[in-house]
């Protein structure tokens, strides 16, 4: 059990008794676990950059030196240099599900540097991402990282699996991008609603992932990673699409 940071009671706060007898140190250590995030419904941002992307206001804002000690911040961090600040947020303040015309569809990508990296990714072709079940959870502190702040701007949208003929349902036509095997994907037609189903980089998706098309991209190169593949995908999704 976490004990109160400081042994005055002063929980880290700068001039400010620990009412609980609890640091925030102890809330922060929690959002570095997946089962906290879900459970709180609360992710942390840590540094100043991250932080000065939100686009909603911080349940806890806590900086170094104005209302917490710097030592609780370094001490709480899991980046290889003490941040600054760090910011708590709501998940339900993230973007709304929003479609887009391309989508980057993750089958079970464990990696939290590749989500976030890929959310970068979908960020600058403004297009919006879907995660299946097993997939690392973006608003964890490595993937958080990797958005570089694209986490606020990039919509997430449910796995396209099941449901092809739901009545009033959008047309998407589903690319899967394999190693090897299907179409080259600048010979495949990505005019329209397109999504890229990309898995994870040892065991691609499964038959049972539902597909129009498989492509490849045609590099020489077997060992191509996820999220390379989805930026090459992108590029030559905007390159049809002018």
């Amino acid at each position: 059990m976490t004990r109160c940071w400081l042994a005055d009671g002063q929980c880290g706060r700068l001039g400010t008794p620990c009412p609980s007898r609890q640091c925030i140190a102890r809330t922060v250590r929690r959002l570095h676990e997946r089962q906290w995030r879900d459970k709180l419904g609360l992710f942390a941002c840590e540094g100043e950059d991250l932080v000065q992307a939100a686009t909603a206001e911080p349940v806890e804002l806590l900086v170094a030196g104005e209302n917490v000690e710097p030592a609780l911040l370094a001490e709480v961090s899991t980046a290889g240099h003490p941040p600054r600040m760090i910011g708590v947020y709501r998940r339900a303040d993230l973007p709304a599900p929003e479609p887009r015309p391309a989508v980057l569809a993750l089958w079970r990508v464990a990696d939290p540097g590749n989500v976030g990296a890929l959310i970068r990714t979908a960020d600058a072709f403004s297009a919006a991402i879907a995660l299946s079940e097993g997939c690392a959870d973006p608003t964890g502190p490595k993937a958080l990282r990797a958005t570089a702040g694209a986490i606020w701007r990039v919509s997430q949208l449910p796995f396209p699996a099941a449901g092809r003929g739901d009545p009033g349902a959008v047309r998407v036509k589903r690319i899967a991008l394999s190693s090897h095997g299907g179409a080259p994907l600048a010979e495949v037609d990505l005019a329209g609603n397109v999504a890229f189903l990309l898995g994870a980089e040892r065991e691609g998706l499964p038959d049972e992932v539902d597909r129009d098309l498989e492509a490849w991209i045609p590099i020489g190169s077997e060992s191509l990673n996820v999220a390379a593949a989805g930026a090459i995908a992108l590029y030559e999704w905007r390159r049809q699409n002018p």
